[in-house]
C-alpha cells in the first residue's frame, strides 16, 4: 500500500470517527430531551426502559409499532401496580390476608366453591351484600379481608373498618359537623366492610348512623358484614327490633351468606402450644 492511499485511508477512518462521535452526541442529546418530554407526559417507566428495550429491539430486528408497543405495555403494567397498591393502603387492612393461607380443610362448613366465586368480585358489580356469620377465631376476617385485597386488585374501591371504629368516626363527624363529607366519602366505596359486628354494642346515636350508611349503600354498592350473632340477637348492637329489622332486610336481600363453624383458630393454636411446653 502506497503512502497516499494509506493518508486516504487515514483520513477515512478520522471522518467515520468523527462522524460517530457526532452521532453519539446527537442520540445522547436526543435521549436527554425524550426523558426531559417523557417525564413532562408522567410516562417515568418508558423513560427509564426505553434505552435499554431499544437496544433489545435493533438486536432482534424488531420494527418501531412493535418496539412503541412494548413500552406502553411497561408503563400501563407499571401504572396498574401502583394504583392496586395506593388502593391497598386506602382499604387500611388492619393485615395482608389472602384465600391461599385460608384452611378449607379445617373448616369444612365453608363453602370453598362461593368464597372462590366471590373473589371474582362479580357480587360487587351486581350490587350484592355479603355476610360473614361464625364464632370468634373461625376465619370470618380472614375471609373478608382475602376477599376484599381481591377487591383491590381487579381496580375497586373498598374500606374496612371495624364496627366499633366506624361508630366512633361517625358520631364524631357528627359532633364536629363534618358528618356529611365522611358519608360522601363512603358512598363512593364500591365495597365497606364492615368487621366484628356484635362484640360492642352500640349507644343509640350511634346504631342509627350505621344503619343510615348501611341504607345509603343499599343498592348502590357492596356492604361485607362479620359477625359472630345470629340474626335473632342483632339487638344485642342495635338496640330496637325495628332498627335491627330494617338493617337485616336491607342487608340480606341479595345476599351471600357464609357460616363458619367450628372452634377458634386462635384457641386451637394456644392448645397446642400449651401441650407442646408441657411434653
Amino acid at each position: 500500500m502506497s503512502r497516499r492511499e494509506i493518508m486516504e485511508r487515514n483520513c477515512q477512518l478520522n471522518r467515520q470517527q468523527r462522524r460517530g462521535e457526532l452521532v453519539k452526541r446527537l442520540e445522547a442529546k436526543s435521549m436527554v430531551l425524550l426523558r426531559h418530554h417523557l417525564k413532562a407526559l408522567r410516562l417515568p417507566t418508558i423513560g427509564s426502559e426505553c434505552e435499554k428495550i431499544a437496544a433489545q429491539a435493533a438486536s432482534d430486528n424488531v420494527d418501531h409499532l412493535s418496539y412503541l408497543l412494548q413500552l406502553s405495555e411497561l408503563e400501563l403494567l407499571e401504572r396498574e401496580r401502583k394504583a392496586a397498591e395506593r388502593r391497598m393502603k386506602a382499604a387500611k387492612f388492619p393485615t395482608t390476608k389472602s384465600l391461599a393461607t385460608f384452611d378449607f380443610l379445617a373448616r369444612p362448613s365453608v363453602n370453598k366453591m362461593m368464597v372462590l366465586e366471590l373473589a371474582r368480585c362479580s357480587f360487587i358489580d351486581e350490587r350484592e351484600n355479603v355476610l360473614f356469620i361464625g364464632n370468634p377465631g373461625t376465619g370470618k376476617s380472614h375471609l373478608a379481608t382475602a376477599i376484599a385485597a381481591e377487591a383491590c386488585a381487579k381496580g375497586y374501591k373498598v374500606r374496612f373498618f371495624r364496627v366499633t371504629e366506624l361508630v366512633t368516626a361517625l358520631i364524631e363527624a357528627k359532633d364536629q359537623r363534618t358528618l356529611a363529607r365522611l358519608k360522601t366519602q363512603l358512598s363512593k366505596l364500591d365495597l365497606l366492610v364492615l368487621d366484628e359486628l356484635g362484640y360492642v354494642p352500640a349507644t343509640k346515636v350511634g346504631a342509627e348512623l350505621l344503619f343510615d350508611v348501611i341504607a345509603t349503600a343499599y343498592e348502590r354498592s357492596s356492604v361485607m358484614v362479620t359477625t359472630n350473632l345470629p340474626f335473632e340477637n342483632w339487638t344485642e348492637v342495635l338496640g330496637s327490633e325495628r332498627l335491627t329489622g330494617a338493617t337485616l332486610d336491607r342487608l340480606t336481600h341479595r345476599c351471600k351468606i357464609i357460616e363458619t363453624k367450628g372452634e377458634s383458630y386462635r384457641l386451637q393454636d394456644a392448645t397446642r402450644r400449651s401441650r407442646t411446653r408441657k411434653s
